[in-house]
């Protein structure tokens, strides 16, 4: 069954602008979360952003990372770089 965001996240409000993702247990460092942008030229910055891309927020402290992956088209997964505890926004260097 396809589900939009791995059980261990929620969107919520976020401090850091709109809305968030949210870890909602706690997560461990090297925990590949999914897809989070899948390249297309026709879409801004040249991808399409997934619930993952879309709801994460930039910090320059993250907890996560945008690691490329080539399956047949330029993709992009979301990577925990850190321990995350349960509670703690999930966030990212955004480099497009």
């Amino acid at each position: 069954m396809y589900r939009p965001l791995p059980t261990c996240l929620t969107i919520k409000s976020s401090r850091i602008e709109g809305l968030g993702l949210f870890a909602v247990e706690d997560i461990e460092e090297g925990y590949v979360f999914g897809v989070s942008h899948i390249s297309d030229t026709r879409f801004q910055d040249g991808y399409i952003r997934t619930p993952l891309g879309g709801f994460i927020n930039h910090s320059n402290n993250p907890n996560t990372m945008l690691k490329p992956v080539e399956t047949g088209g330029k993709m992009k997964v979301l990577v925990a770089t850190k321990n995350i505890s349960s509670g703690d926004e999930i966030t990212t260097k955004y480099t497009l």
